[in-house]
């Protein structure tokens, strides 16, 4: 968000479902570090699109109308970033130029609205893990060998890598 917003300018956060770790861990993250390193970013609403793509075009066509000077969406993962799109859109505001859009998954519908202009990144939260884990928890409990490291890395999708990592978003 630094990046794409030059550290200046009004963000609305889209909440994921409240009570959820997942919410409270993103929202956490992403306020401490903006209060630490981009004090001219500054919060302007919060609030849950319930980690849904409606309702977080719901909650953007009620945020244009209520706090129309926002210049930037931070949604918890992409499916309300795609809905914040939808009502820009519809409220004749360009995503990614005239409101800049950053979310987090890392789906192959986000990427691809990063390839088309309308999305500025999108931070992977892989979810290859998940299999792997419980592979590695079958194979232990057989018996069989299981590898000492295993490193899945969450990729930071941007305009200068989107296009050429579409293929391996999921």
């Amino acid at each position: 968000m630094i990046k794409a917003t030059g550290g200046r300018g009004k963000v609305a956060i889209l909440l994921g479902s409240s009570g959820n770790n997942v919410t409270t861990d993103r929202t956490k993250g992403f306020v401490d570090q903006i209060e630490a390193e981009a004090p001219g970013l500054e919060i302007v609403a919060q609030q849950t699109g319930e980690f849904a793509r409606d309702k977080g075009q719901q909650v953007m066509e009620q945020l244009i109308q209520s706090k129309p000077d926002i210049t930037a969406v931070y949604a918890e993962n992409d499916e309300m970033g795609l809905g914040a799109v939808t009502a820009l859109k519809a409220a004749g505001k360009k995503p990614g130029k005239d409101v800049k859009i950053v979310s987090v998954d890392g789906t192959r519908n986000a990427v691809q609205a990063l390839v088309d202009g309308e999305y500025n990144a999108v931070i992977e939260s892989n979810p290859r893990f998940g299999p792997l884990a419980f592979d590695t928890a079958e194979k232990f409990y057989a018996g069989e060998e299981i590898p000492e490291n295993v490193i899945i890395t969450d990729r930071a999708y941007d305009e200068t890598n989107a296009k050429a990592s579409l293929g391996g978003a999921y």
